[in-house]
Formats: structure tokens, sequence, C-alpha cells
């Protein structure tokens, strides 16, 4: 496995999952109060979801490059 490239990896993820939280600060918290009133079962279908779409990126991206 390629320290760097999962560094790099994992680096961007934080980037991502941050820009939410500069861009829209504001509404951030009334978004994640809808997000407590979800049931776990339909977390778990957006968590599956996000991970499928970021697989199906990964794959597509290696595939093209």
């Amino acid at each position: 496995m390629n320290i760097a490239l999962f560094l790099k990896a994992l680096g961007l993820a934080f980037i991502l999952e941050g820009i939410p939280y500069f861009l829209f600060a504001e509404r951030m918290p009334a978004v994640l109060r809808q997000l407590l009133d979800k049931p776990p079962a339909t977390l778990r279908k957006i968590g599956t979801a996000a991970m499928v779409m970021g697989l199906l990126l990964v794959y597509l991206s290696s595939k093209a490059l």
C-alpha cells in the first residue's frame, strides 16, 4: 500500500467534509438536527449510498487514468 497516496486521499476527504461547515456554517446546526431525527436504518441507507458513490468514483477515475 502506498502510504503517501493514502494520506493524500485522507486529506482530500477531510477537505471535502469541511467544505459544508465552512460555506454554510449558519445552516449546519439545523442540518445536523435533522439527521438526529432520522432513524438508524435511514442513516445506514445514506451512508451506504455515499460509500457506493465513492467506490464508483474511485473505480471510474482509476480506469480513466
